[in-house]
């Protein structure tokens, strides 16, 4: 048992454009000599990850009796006392720019949003703004308490550009890592994903069990292998099915691996409609569908995904929250030509 005390924590005044930081001041007791400097400092401060401890360490930004640490496995001395101060966090690089956001929940630790069709998460070579993360940092930069010692917006998980839903990130550090967590171990995890295929699967309902891992000779793909991939468990279930020529499967993920749903359902020969990247042959099942309504599903422009629902403890409070999205226009209009050309 543990009597680490916190005997202070301060607001530092910061530089210009910089945001404020705490100051942490902790004395270690008997119990807790010989342990890891860096694990000791994150369990007792409780809002920083050991990593980020770790990496204040090695930059001199830790003191023991006043003298700087640079090693972050040094024992734990009883009787002494440790100051964490991390400088102010920096403003991120990403610039923010003023995108439109559809916001479905909002506290101070995280925000839950309806991510549309066409926006990418984070700026990347070829999409180096425009993002949501750009977006973000415009509308709630001011609220941003810094990760990673950035002032920007924590993602937890992402959905492909062209796949639309419900989305979580985190504007503190401790609900990025609480999140992360939650995200990495599935517990209490809840995602739910509409996605029409080609095809009618043969059993209404159905796990797919692959492992998923890069493709041998196209790294940009993903692909269920044979070696070095990641267990991988995709549920589903037929929604509703137009002849033999796709189905509306509802998909929950019971892991969370890139590029999941689409590499599963391709793998069983159900690849996703507008799948730009898995869709390779058009199902002959596809044939027997009224030429409007096959006509609309090749020329869908994106994969037909949308992540529908979201449900995960709350990182602060530990509610269980659940969110979901409505389907896109866009999906929403394929839906209704098929019901009114598909019998």
């Amino acid at each position: 048992m543990t009597d680490t005390r916190i005997l202070s924590a301060r607001i530092d005044t910061p530089p210009a454009n910089t945001i404020p930081t705490e100051a942490f001041t902790l004395a270690a007791s008997p119990a807790e000599a010989g342990q890891r400097v860096d694990r000791f400092l994150a369990g007792g401060i409780g809002t920083l990850s050991r990593s980020r401890v770790k990496a204040l360490i090695e930059e001199g930004h830790v003191s023991r009796d006043g003298l700087p640490m640079t090693d972050p496995s040094e024992a734990v001395r009883a009787g002494a006392t440790y100051v964490v101060a991390p400088p102010p966090a920096a403003p991120a690089t990403p610039q923010a720019q003023d995108i439109p956001l559809t916001i479905l929940f909002e506290d101070k630790y995280l925000i839950v949003l309806d991510k549309p069709a066409g926006l990418v998460v984070h700026p990347a070579p070829g999409n180096q703004d425009g993002t949501l993360v750009n977006a973000l940092l415009a509308h709630a930069g001011d609220d941003l308490s810094g990760i990673g010692g950035e002032k920007r917006p924590g993602i937890v998980h992402r959905l492909d550009k062209d796949t639309s839903g419900v989305m979580v990130v985190a504007k503190t550090e401790r609900a990025h890592q609480v999140l992360s967590a939650t995200f990495a171990s599935r517990e209490n995890l809840e995602r739910s994903y509409l996605a029409l295929a080609w095809g009618v699967p043969t059993s209404p309902k159905g796990e797919i069990e692959a492992p998923i891992g890069r493709h041998p000779t196209d790294r940009k793909r993903m692909a269920v292998v044979a070696r070095n991939g990641k267990d991988a468990l995709t549920r589903y279930v037929t929604e509703r099915a137009w002849g033999t020529g796709c189905a509306l499967l509802r998909c929950r993920l019971a892991t969370g691996r890139t590029h999941q749903i689409r590499v599963h359902l391709a793998h069983i020969g159900h690849p996703l409609v507008g799948d730009p990247v898995y869709l390779k042959r058009v199902p002959s099942g596809s044939r027997g569908l009224p030429m409007p309504a096959r006509d609309a599903l090749l020329a869908f422009p994106r994969q037909a995904l949308h992540a529908e629902s979201l449900g995960f403890p709350h990182p602060v409070t530990g509610e269980n929250l659940r969110f979901s999205a409505p389907l896109p226009q866009d999906f929403v209009e394929l839906l209704t030509l098929l019901d009114g050309n598909a019998t």
